[in-house]
Formats: structure tokens, C-alpha cells, sequence
């Protein structure tokens, strides 16, 4: 009998096989990968199951290549088939997270990673990028005012060039991260 608390796969494996790629070839994806990345995204909690976004997949070339301009010139952004542009509505999402913010930045993070472990158990690459002009983006995409937009990923197979930050760097341990029962 199944359990939500029954092993289904090993989630582990997904996150140590995803990489930042940065080179991706020209190659369509098939329509059930696209779906199963995006219902992995679409199944991301959100502060109190909101859902305050939207996902924008750019397939067309001149868009994509105005998105390269947006993003500081990462030409490889254009390079995969996908890009997904990642929207957030901060009027519908959750006003009161620590007392201080809105939940909008945090759900797009999680929806992102969603579909990036997605995406790596599909043998797709992908690339979180922050580093966008976002009104720029905005004026491409025509997403309104009121709409954030928190990140991009390109989404497609990678090529196999390696830079240096695809590659599995070292990680802190454990104990240089984790604090028991207090911070001190």
C-alpha cells in the first residue's frame, strides 16, 4: 500500500547530478519531459498553497537573444531551446513571512528547484540566473507592473562544455553549517 512516506526515488541522486550548465545543444525537448519538469514545478509548496506565480517558456530565437541582452550578455542563456522566466505576483502571496517580507522570492526558489531536480532526473540542464535587468525583461516578456520577475533558467540538454562553475565544487560540512538547539 502506498505512503506518502514510502520511498519512491532517491531524491539524493537528482541533487548531486544537477549541475549549472552553461552550454546546451540544439536539440528539441520531447513533450512528456517538458510536462513532467513542469507539473514537478507546479507541485512546489507555497506559503499557505497560494501559488502566486506564473512560469514563461520562451521558445522563439529573437526573444531569447533579447533575453541574452537582458540577463549581461550570458549568451548560453539562448543556446537551449526553454527559457523559463519565473513571475511572481508579491499583491497575492503571502504577506507575513518572519514579520518583515512577502513570500513571492521564496516560492519562485522553490518552484525553480522543483523543476531544476525535475530537469536533472531528466538528463535536461539548467542554470538559476540572477543576474537580469528585470525591468528589461519585463518590456520583452510585456509582463505587467504589478508582476515580479524573480529568475530565468535556460532548460535543455547540455552540451557537455564544462566551465569552471559546473563543475561539482567542494561544499562545507556539515558541522560548518548546522547549529544545534541555538545559533551560539
Amino acid at each position: 500500500m502506498y505512503s506518502p512516506f514510502t520511498p519512491v526515488m532517491d531524491i539524493l541522486k537528482a541533487i548531486k547530478k544537477r549541475r549549472s550548465v552553461r552550454g546546451y545543444l540544439n536539440k528539441g525537448i520531447p513533450e512528456q519531459v517538458l510536462d513532467r519538469v513542469l507539473k514537478a514545478a507546479r507541485l512546489a509548496p507555497t506559503a499557505a498553497n497560494k501559488q502566486p506565480f506564473k512560469l514563461i517558456l520562451v521558445t522563439d530565437k529573437q526573444t531569447k537573444s533579447k533575453l541574452v541582452e537582458a540577463s549581461k550578455r550570458q549568451a548560453f542563456i539562448a543556446e537551449a531551446p526553454i527559457v523559463v522566466v519565473g513571475c511572481a505576483f508579491p499583491e497575492e502571496s503571502y504577506q507575513n513571512v518572519g514579520g518583515t517580507r512577502t513570500s513571492e522570492e521564496i516560492d519562485i526558489s522553490i518552484v525553480f528547484d522543483h523543476l531544476m531536480l525535475q530537469a536533472a532526473e531528466e538528463c535536461l540542464g539548467t542554470c538559476w540566473i540572477g543576474a537580469f535587468d528585470e525591468q528589461q525583461v519585463k518590456a520583452i516578456l510585456n509582463i505587467p507592473p504589478n508582476v515580479k520577475v524573480v529568475g530565468l533558467t535556460p532548460l535543455g540538454y547540455p552540451s557537455g562544455r564544462e566551465s569552471k562553475s559546473s563543475k561539482h565544487l567542494e561544499r562545507k560540512t556539515l558541522d560548518e553549517i548546522v547549529l544545534y538547539e541555538s545559533y551560539k
